[in-house]
């Protein structure tokens, strides 16, 4: 090494690997290295051959090194930026990919994922959070989820992508514990974080001033709400402060249902976000413009497979009709006028104590469109209830309130709640003749023996889904129930299960007496997709967090929930990715009850939106949901609480009063300003960019690197086998030897199945990256021109997301240059590789050292005014030649330079 460096000399370090150098200042010297500057210590260095000095030299570089060099940076590059190579156990799709690059592209990340349900959250999670936590990028990793959440999130994070996250506990979270300094992984439930709202056991000031964390993900962030009035809730509060201490670098939002009717809500959410782009106190029409910068939604109309083709189907939904049975009209009949009379007494009363009757009523208005078994079991137990009641009541009120303001109005806690409401409170009359005609109507609800409803669920389990698996809905579990005790008599013991927030179902007869079946939801859900029941019957809790599409396409709504959006929801946990079938869907429905009628009047209306909306906009069933999401609950419980006062024939005028803000101008307008200026995936647009790779593009590599270090490779059926390369070994956990390795994600095992984030995978990569060698010669047969491998890097250091270096080729032909993406590269070295080994010959290159580095530089000049086409995430791009492959011819010595 000479005593002095030059600006642009090509040197090597023990610890950043190859760079140029930018100045040097005698005892240290400056170098720009992949990641950004360097100053290193001279002796640290090791001067490299300029290109021009290697394309000199008698003897090139072995043709292996070079190319697992050059396979080792496109591998790198490919992963980084689309997490195509990750070990998830499950295939990609382009849209899922395509979230993963545009998330990571930037650092911070604050992004807020709104894709419709079933095209894979999870995925999209895991392939955001690999190629960070493979870099180092991301250490600290907190996922906050609904509680019925947390347990997948743990399951699936560790089965798809081995990414292990420690689930908070608050017994865990003392101040001799220090949970959050001593756990990096962690998925915790909102709910449990801000039961410490007080602040007695310390725990918010523990988090708050625990390490910084490199990635918060939230997934149902809607739950995050604050509202102009009420102000935010408890959790919107704790990321809020997390986030404004510096305790948050980079969040990414999961929400299939963003916008929840108000625009300060939203614009809050988005805040949280990016306080540097929105304001609540400015208009969202003025502020739409920023959305594509955080927002993405994708939709099932949208997304496609690798060949451009759609993926999913719209589902076939038919509704069946039936007649109540002299019994139920009787006592539907004494419902009603029970009803009407509680709610002209609750006029009378105080607005306190009349609000609580009205909740009362409503309570048993849904829970009898449900079942007669659903009203029974709540009249019965109001009925035995003979003392107490009012402050139960109020906090039921209390609760449901807190509830309806920040998740859905109809999931299980608050159905349960409505369930507790009609029996809690005794000492709270409906009326003045309460008692007395509280036991007449639980005599004609025991009258019916056998309700219509389900007689008619029955012949279609006998009918049109005759033979295959089918997932029912209902709201109550006295409605689960009743289903599953016919079910059990009519198909066998075990031909059902059951899925609700309990993991219980009571009186359950299967014709041996009623009894109580206790089944943890993921063992329900396991045995329903695995094929060892053909039903299951779930209320709400099945509607989020499940896939149920392995093994079932039939789904039967029992009930209809009073929110459209419900439907949606539930249809979801069958329309989802792996689905290979048209989901069918099945609505039951008296159309003599004013449910039916108001269903039919939302129905029509909903449609006629959908009309308007396909006249004007691309994709107007995306634009439908947002306007379904945007719509408040409280409206749809209004219309269904109130329809039983109007006269049938004022229905239709009263209906259109009553939803005359729902799908109008407003509500059209923000909706389709959503849907046009979010982010979005578009095949036509990146299809150019989507890697059309997958797993078994590394194997090639990988192999050809066991080789490198002396090892030899079984390849058969079974996968890989091969002893450990020493150099290999220094990382824990990695074993002496292996057998059976596969790059496969749909075969095998977790633990078999090799990608990036294996430690083996990574340490290939490591190594491959580490080499010097940057000229060799490939059969001409195979390269018939030189292949310019080149880095792209940002030349602004301190910035940027994972992505810090892209890589290209360029095809130097004669007539000119072509760019080879960083995956059409693996493509293009695979080939080789697998044509010949290039271990084996030594070769000679064919082309002139002096003309071959003035086309080199020149391509190196194209490629610089061709980066748009690549579209890389840099302020200020730099391109630096890497690698050289040039065709070459067998020496006279043509002796094979290794074994095979």
């Amino acid at each position: 090494m000479s005593d002095s460096f030059t600006r642009g000399d090509r040197v090597h370090h023990p610890k950043f690997g190859i760079g140029e150098v930018r100045f040097d200042d005698r005892e240290t010297v400056g170098v720009r290295f992949e990641h950004g500057l360097e100053e290193c210590p001279a002796a640290q260095l090791q001067r490299l051959d300029s290109f021009a000095a290697a394309l000199a030299r008698p003897d090139l570089d072995p043709p292996a090194e070079v190319i697992v060099r050059a396979l080792g940076d496109a591998v790198r590059s490919v992963n980084d930026a689309w997490g195509v190579f990750s070990r998830s156990r499950i295939a990609l799709l382009p849209h899922q990919l395509w979230v993963c690059r545009q998330v990571n592209r930037d650092r911070p990340a604050r992004w807020l994922v709104a894709d419709d349900v079933g095209l894979g959250k999870t995925i999209e999670a895991g392939l955001i959070l690999m190629p960070l936590l493979s870099s180092g990028e991301v250490r600290r990793l907190l996922v906050l989820c609904p509680a019925s959440l947390v347990g997948q999130w743990q399951y699936r994070l560790r089965t798809m992508f081995d990414i292990r996250l420690t689930a908070y506990s608050p017994d865990a979270d003392t101040p001799k514990a220090d949970f959050w300094n001593t756990q990096n992984q962690v998925v915790a439930s909102v709910q449990t974080l801000r039961a410490d709202k007080d602040g007695k056991h310390g725990r918010h000031k523990r988090l708050q001033e625990a390490e910084p964390w490199d990635m918060v993900v939230v997934d149902e962030a809607h739950h995050l709400n604050a509202d102009a009035d009420a102000g935010p809730t408890l959790g919107y509060t704790l990321v809020e402060k997390l986030s404004a201490a510096g305790r948050i670098k980079s969040m990414v939002f999961f929400s299939g249902t963003p916008h929840r009717g108000k625009d300060f809500g939203f614009l809050a959410l988005l805040k949280l976000l990016r306080p540097d782009l929105f304001d609540t106190r400015r208009p969202l029409s003025e502020q739409l413009g920023h959305l594509p910068r955080v927002m993405i939604r994708n939709n099932k109309q949208q997304v496609t497979d690798l060949a451009g083709d759609r993926l999913f189907q719209e589902p076939l939904v038919r509704s069946e009709t039936y007649a109540y049975s002299p019994t139920e009209t009787a006592f539907y009949h004494m419902l009603s006028e029970f009803i009407l009379t509680g709610k002209a007494y609750a006029g009378t009363l105080g607005q306190g104590e009349g609000r609580a009757v009205m909740l009362v009523l409503i309570a048993m208005q849904k829970l009898a469109s449900s079942s007669v078994a659903a009203i029974r079991r709540a009249v019965r137990g109001r009925l035995e209830r003979t003392t107490g009641g009012r402050e139960a009541l109020r906090e039921i009120q209390d609760q449901l309130a807190k509830l309806r303001g920040e998740m859905d109005a109809d999931d299980d806690e608050v159905n349960a709640l409505e369930e507790q409401a009609v029996a809690v409170s005794t000492q709270l009359r409906l009326m003045d003749d309460e008692l007395p005609r509280l036991r007449e109507l639980l005599a004609a609800a025991d009258a019916v023996t056998d309700e219509t409803k389900i007689n008619k669920i029955l012949e279609l389990v006998d009918g049109p889904f005759g033979g295959r698996s089918v997932l029912f809905f209902t709201e109550y579990k006295a409605t689960q129930s009743l289903l599953l005790s016919r079910l059990l008599r009519r198909f066998g013991p075990d031909s059902a299960t059951f899925i609700n927030g309990d993991e219980r179902a009571d009186e359950v007869d299967d014709g041996t007496g009623p009894r109580t079946l206790v089944e943890p939801r993921e063992r329900a859900a396991e045995r329903f997709t695995g094929g060892q029941v053909r039903f299951l019957v779930s209320t709400e809790a099945g509607g989020e967090g499940i896939d149920l599409q392995a093994n079932c396409s039939s789904l039967i709504h029992v009930d209809l929930p009073w929110n459209p959006m419900r439907l949606h929801q539930r249809v979801g946990r069958l329309n989802r990715y792996g689905q290979t079938r048209r989901v069918e869907v099945f609505t039951v429905r008296n159309p003599d009850t004013v449910e039916a009628r108001i269903w039919d009047h939302l129905n029509a209306k909903i449609e006629r939106i959908s009309t308007a909306l396909r006249q004007v906009m691309a994709d107007p069933e995306d634009v439908l949901q947002l306007v379904l999401g945007m719509a408040s609950p409280a409206l749809f419980r209004d219309l269904f609480a109130s329809a039983a006062e109007v006269k049938p024939e004022s229905l239709g005028d009263w209906f259109d009063t009553r939803t005359a803000t729902f799908g109008g101008q407003d509500a059209l307008t923000a909706a389709r300003g959503l849907g046009m200026h979010v982010a979005r995936f578009d095949f036509r647009r990146a299809s150019a960019l989507v890697p059309r790779i997958d797993l078994p593009a590394l194997k090639p590599f990988f192999k050809l690197m066991l080789q490198l270090n002396q090892r030899k490779v079984k390849d058969d059926e079974t996968g890989l086998s091969f002893l450990t390369p020493d150099k290999w070994q220094t990382e824990p956990g990695v074993a002496r030897e292996y057998a059976g390795m596969l790059f496969d994600r749909s075969a095998g095992t977790r633990e078999s199945t090799l990608g990036v984030g294996h430690k083996l995978v990574d340490q290939a990569v490591a190594q491959a990256r580490g080499q010097t060698a940057s000229v060799g010669p490939v059969l001409a047969e195979l390269l018939p021109h030189p292949l310019a491998v080149f880095r792209i890097t940002d030349r602004v250091t301190g910035g940027g997301g994972v992505v810090r270096a892209v890589t290209a080729a360029v095809d130097v032909t004669a007539d000119g240059f072509v760019l080879v993406r960083d995956w059409e590269l693996v493509v293009r070295l695979n080939a080789i590789i697998t044509d010949r080994d290039p271990r084996r010959f030594r070769l000679q290159a064919m082309t002139d050292p002096a003309e071959t580095a003035v086309r080199a530089e020149a391509a190196r000049v194209w490629l610089n005014a061709h980066l748009t086409d690549l579209d890389p995430p840099f302020q200020v791009p730099e391109v630096t030649l890497t690698c050289l492959l040039l065709p070459g011819v067998r020496t006279a010595s043509d002796a094979p330079t290794t074994d095979e």
